[in-house]
């Protein structure tokens, strides 16, 4: 018998099998076997043209994005240079010049 990968969502050691999917009987996650590859080799960050970022990259925002909380804008064009990659739905950690620290989803960025 093949071992089976334990739960990604809470670690449980009893996934079981269902057509393609993995699934926990504990949490009630599924996922697939790709999916299961992917966070085993650590999770890749991409910009909108599917280029692979870094650590200390500079990246160009590609669209108009409006800063929460604030009237500001951080406008199409503007260079966001030393990125720091995190974890979570905003994965881009960076300074912008004249509005501070701020959270980016690296689909609205291009590297530069």
């Amino acid at each position: 018998m093949s071992q089976l990968p334990p739960c990604p969502q809470c670690a449980s050691e009893y996934t079981y099998e269902d057509g393609i999917q993995f699934v926990c009987p504990e949490c009630a996650h599924e996922w697939t076997e790709a999916e299961s590859a992917a966070a085993a080799e650590g999770k890749v960050v991409r910009d909108a043209h599917g280029n692979e970022l870094q650590d200390g990259d500079a990246v160009t925002v590609i669209k108009d994005l409006k800063v929460k909380g604030s009237s500001s804008v951080v406008k199409v064009g503007t260079k966001v240079k030393s990125i720091r990659l995190v974890e979570g739905d905003h994965d881009i950690d960076c300074k912008i010049d004249g509005i501070g620290a701020m959270k980016l989803k690296s689909e609205f960025v291009k590297k530069a």
